[in-house]
């Protein structure tokens, strides 16, 4: 039988069987044996995929649509010998391939970082000896000793335990430490409840046991995610299809405009040089080269400003892919809730409180929800003095602060009898400790006697159905909390009880703790929400987007943190195993209307987050374990957390959370619009220059006639280069600093096939590259006129033309640039002050083009020429033609939407 069908129901057998199972026994196995395991199962250590090379990586970047288009238009600019062109264009594409390829030479490590979660030395017995030795050299059947504060470094079968507790959020994402036993459990019990299992990478909190090693390498659950991750695909984001899509629809375009170009030159008779020139130029004017720049600049803006917000973007095109989120997978703890246990609710045989907020009156009295405690103060306050004296954690000072050591569920005990004014090194010093039974998971209860005055007292706690078979409370007071027992558990809450009894002796035995106690109460506990994530949520809600819980805590308890934010349909939660025996396509009705999924194993996860893409949605998956990061690196955008995270899920996802908190996404999703508004604002900016400059391109050799044998150009391809990457970038980078939009946040998100050109889009683009081309055209022609009637030079008098005709053009972007602040609202509503780079980049841009007029070397360079004042005011005035129009169609587009 191999390793996997050995260890695969390994927990529904005795520890008996499982030794023979594994032909080993509890004085270890041989060195010889050791040897044969070693040879038959490798070395335990997590295979690691052989990356892709660096040029694999670089070139990657280069396949890509729009790059080839600035590929072709650089290849063309050298064939026209025009090397200073195609030197730019070229260094565009470079530099964009190579911020590609540094976000994504930082990808894909996930895998390697599984292998720092296995620790490097273990204890083992071997020939019936104990030793140490290297974790990569556990074989299956070895017996391993686990301490507190060791990191497991194979999946075992508990044999022995003792008071043993393992940390498994990183796995299971259950908050608290489990407990764990050696007796079977059921084959249908999902991961977080294979309560007689150690696995690989967990960490003991608590106590000690033994084990025999059941798998190792990647056949323990760590290697299963590890294979999940490897089969987990990236998918492409909303922006990259758009983006791709442009690139092919300007392709095409320029292609065809191109041909049509060269058939028109060749038709009016102009020779095939002058008419292969026209086309080559028409192809430079339509390929908006600043575009890539564009983008990824004002992504890395937007990665900033995200940053500032605690939202650590690691993948560019995930700033985008925020704002078109339709559905939130949250994990519970620690991003939904505090990560801390807390004391919710006390319960005395006098009274029962629900515990919002807890002190002391003046004169001494407990206040607990604002109501004075008389009489039932002291049953409360005996409750909480027993919480902290039967209790094994500790207060302890760390600089500046004070912070409980030690199991959770205990130091929220210690945590609610500190909130009524009590002090715990005052309480513990009035009670000294005589004795104690430690908690066994077999007990399921903890006992301490203590000195109190003359007489010594002994405090219970534990499991509340082994406390009450052991007090002697009348049966009406036994039954009222078995009923709060059961309305706190139906609320996810943990609950312990507590009982005394005094007691004549200095050494305790388990006979003294079975009978004759007084029920103290109850104290019941849970990891509570945020109060900040329910208004995040909300406006979650209000923005369209889902929000689901992905958690691998129990139902109750999921499902009782789902009603308090308000994301519980009111449906039962789902569980993993009800997951495990659904169909893909039964998965894919059930998901859209359930909200809270709990118990759900890293491959559940993988297949709830498939589900819901495969039904359309943009998905956002948030996760701080080793468990989550399959999911992460499957989601639209995987979201880590950064303070509780584990290596493994950082390096899956594609956005680091610095505080742990949900709120954070709602203010990235908030930013994620934001970017994207102002893209789409970058869009409608830069295309219509693109098209406006085909546009004369295309008027010109249609209608111009010949002079001196030569085309009349209104602009050269070195000019139109001038305008796309100096005055085009230094105007549309300013645009993504502008604020958000009032509506952001109340709108739904756009659908996922939504396309960036969309109809108003192209529309504008247009409408605004029609304007821009009539009006250089009618100047430049104007211009040429008047200077031809005066009988200037010819060359002199085409240089001053083309140098208004690009004047031109620049000052149109400049209005048109102030119109695209707001794509819906007028100048003056969005606040013409409001983002003080726009002006930052009008002067700069008015300086480079007063360089650009006026600099001899510049007019060397661009073939442009000094203009004189006049010169200057009707490039002006043409430019600001736009401004008006674009308001107007700005007031029919609102009349028309209301």
């Amino acid at each position: 039988m191999d390793q996997r069908d050995q260890s695969q129901y390994v927990y529904a057998m005795t520890g008996d069987e499982v030794l023979k199972l594994l032909s080993s026994q509890v004085e270890g196995l041989s060195q010889e044996e050791v040897q044969k395991r070693q040879s038959k199962y490798g070395k335990n250590i997590l295979p690691q995929a052989e990356g892709e090379g660096v040029l694999k990586i670089f070139f990657r970047q280069i396949h890509n649509p729009l790059i080839y288009i600035l590929l072709s238009s650089s290849a063309l600019a050298f064939l026209m010998g025009k090397s200073t062109d195609g030197t730019i264009v070229l260094f565009v594409v470079v530099i964009n391939a190579f911020i590609g390829f540094f976000q994504e030479f930082r990808a894909g490590k996930a895998v390697q970082a599984l292998s720092a979660m296995i620790p490097n030395k273990v204890r083992v017995i071997r020939d019936k000896q104990r030793l140490e030795i290297d974790s990569t050299d556990l074989v299956p059947g070895d017996i391993v000793h686990l301490y507190s504060g060791d990191k497991v470094a194979a999946d075992m079968r508990l044999l022995e335990v003792k008071t043993l507790r393992i940390e498994e959020a990183a796995l299971t994402g259950e908050s608290v430490p489990t407990e764990k036993i050696i007796s079977p459990v059921e084959k249908d019990k999902v991961v977080g409840d294979r309560l007689n299992m150690a696995f690989s990478g967990t960490l003991v909190s608590f106590g000690q046991g033994t084990g025999v090693v059941t798998g190792t390498g990647d056949r323990t659950e760590l290697g299963r995610i590890a294979k999940l991750l490897k089969s987990a695909t990236k998918v492409e984001t909303p922006l990259t299809r758009s983006l791709d899509s442009i690139g092919k629809i300007l392709t095409i375009a320029i292609l065809i405009v191109a041909v049509v170009l060269l058939v028109i030159s060749l038709w009016r008779g102009f020779p095939i040089v002058e008419a292969v020139l026209a086309s080559i130029t028409l192809a430079v004017a339509a390929i908006p080269e600043g575009l890539p720049a564009i983008i990824t600049i004002a992504l890395a803006i937007g990665v900033r400003r995200m940053a500032l917000r605690k939202a650590v973007i690691r993948k560019l095109p995930a700033v985008e892919t925020l704002g078109s989120t339709t559905v939130i997978c949250s994990d519970k703890t620690g991003t939904l809730t505090k990560n801390e246990m807390t004391v919710q609710a006390l319960w005395t045989p006098q009274a029962d409180y629900r515990v919002t907020g807890v002190g002391y009156t003046n004169d001494g009295k407990i206040l607990l929800d604002g109501i004075i405690l008389n009489e039932p103060g002291d049953a409360i306050q005996d409750l909480l003095k027993a919480g902290v004296l039967c209790n094994d954690s500790e207060v302890v000072n760390e600089g500046e602060n004070r912070k409980v050591q030690g199991d959770p569920t205990e130091a929220s005990l210690i945590v609610a009898f500190e909130k009524a004014n009590g002090v715990v090194a005052a309480i513990k010093s009035d009670h000294p400790r005589l004795d104690s039974i430690p908690f066994e998971s077999e007990r399921q209860y903890m006992a301490t006697l203590h000195q109190d005055g003359n007489q010594g007292v002994l405090f219970l706690k534990g499991a509340p159905e082994v406390i009450l078979r052991a007090v002697s409370s009348e049966e009406v007071v036994v039954n009222e909390a078995r009923s709060r027992i059961s309305s706190y558990a139906a609320q996810g809450m943990r609950v312990l009880a507590f009982a005394r009894k005094t007691f004549q002796g200095h050494e305790l035995t388990e006979a003294d703790c079975h009978g004759g106690f007084e029920l103290l109460g109850l104290q019941a506990m849970i990891d509570p929400p945020r109060e900040e994530v329910i208004q995040a949520i909300a406006d979650c809600h209000r923005a369209g987007i889902v929000v689901k819980m992905i958690t691998g805590d129990h139902p109750e308890t999921a499902e009782a943190i789902a009603r308090e934010l308000n994301i519980s349909t009111g449906k039962p939660a789902l569980t993993g195993s009800q997951i495990e025996k659904m169909r893909d396509e039964e998965l894919d009705g059930v998901v859209a209307h359930m909200n809270v999924f709990a118990r759900v194993a890293p491959e559940h996860k993988l297949r709830l987050v498939k589900a819901l893409q495969r039904t359309g949605n943009v998905t956002a998956m948030t996760g701080d374990g080793v468990n989550d990061a399959p999911a992460l690196k499957q989601s639209d955008i995987g979201i880590a957390m950064g303070i509780t995270g584990t290596s493994v899920s950082k390096e899956a996802a594609d956005l680091v959370l610095l505080d742990d908190n949900f709120t954070t996404i709602r203010t990235a999703v908030e930013e994620g619009r934001r970017i994207y508004d102002n893209l789409i604002k970058s869009l409608a900016f830069v295309l219509p220059t693109n098209l406006g400059q085909a546009f004369i391109i295309l008027i010109a050799v249609a209608f111009f006639p010949m002079e001196q044998g030569h085309l009349l150009m209104p602009i050269l391809p070195v000019q139109i280069l001038w305008i796309n990457l100096v005055a085009s970038v230094a105007l549309s980078l300013p645009l993504a600093f502008e604020a958000k939009e009032p509506d952001i946040m109340s709108r739904p998100p756009r659908p996922p096939k939504e396309k960036v050109l969309g109809k108003f889009v192209l529309w504008r683009t247009l409408i605004v590259a029609l304007i821009m081309a009539l009006g250089a055209l009618a100047l430049f022609r104007y211009e040429l006129n008047v200077a031809r009637e005066l009988g200037h030079d010819f060359e002199d008098v085409v240089r001053k033309a083309q140098t208004m005709a690009v004047n031109t053009v620049i000052f149109f972007q400049i209005f048109y640039f102030l119109q695209c602040r707001s794509l819906k609202s007028t100048l003056f509503k969005i606040g013409v002050f409001s983002n003080p780079t726009a002006f930052l980049g009008i002067g700069s841009l008015i300086l480079l083009q007063i360089a650009f007029v006026h600099l001899p070397f510049m007019n060397k360079f661009f073939h442009s020429g000094p203009l004189p004042v006049e010169g200057w005011l009707k490039s002006i005035a043409v430019g600001a033609l736009v401004f008006p129009v674009i308001a107007f169609e700005k007031i029919v587009r609102q009349s028309t939407q209301r």
